[in-house]
């Protein structure tokens, strides 16, 4: 069995069995995650995973240093490509936020994982005990947006919380709750 959001469509299977709340670090991983919640908003996930490679090619591969160097032609290009979200302040956004990323000493990978939370949460039982967002999250979000980052308000901290193995939401007969072999939280 799988989380019952899973089962929908196969890009959300592959997503949720190889990928969703599995720990990832690195700055240029979590900033690609962090840019593809904050294009979520609004949206359904599907959306932006299928558009996925898109927003890979057309944000040169959320690699932080070169999307920080983007000018105002690119974001003209980018609002003219079809095969991505386009969304001016969510363009601006991920430009801003490449920028903000670069100015953070410890690195983005550092400062998010700084707000995983320690151990001790029960494992939600069905998806209407999963929360939309923690204090974790809440903390996330006005740190990030201390530091100069845009479009990531709670929800969307939580949101890539969820999907970065920061916080484990698998529901309990997940067989991804249940391969982890994850002693019971509570």
């Amino acid at each position: 069995m799988r989380c019952a959001w899973a089962d929908s469509a196969p890009e959300y299977v592959a997503y949720h069995d190889e990928e969703w709340g599995t720990p990832l670090h690195g700055d240029d991983a979590l900033f690609e995650r962090l840019c593809l919640e904050a294009f979520q908003s609004g949206l359904s996930w599907i959306t932006i995973l299928r558009k996925r490679p898109a927003f890979r090619t057309a944000f040169a591969g959320f690699t932080i240093d070169a999307v920080a160097d983007f000018t105002a032609e690119d974001e003209g290009r980018l609002m003219a490509d079809a095969a991505i979200v386009r969304n001016r302040a969510k363009i601006a956004a991920a430009i801003r936020n490449a920028r903000a990323a670069q100015e953070l000493p410890e690195g983005l990978s550092a400062l998010l994982w700084s707000f995983a939370p320690p151990g001790g949460r029960a494992r939600p039982a069905t998806l209407g005990d999963v929360p939309a967002t923690s204090p974790e999250s809440v903390a996330m979000a006005k740190e990030l947006k201390r530091r100069g980052f845009a479009f990531v308000g709670p929800t969307t901290a939580y949101a890539l919380m969820q999907a970065t193995g920061m916080v484990d939401d698998h529901v309990a007969d997940c067989f991804r709750a249940q391969s982890r072999a994850q002693p019971a939280r509570g």
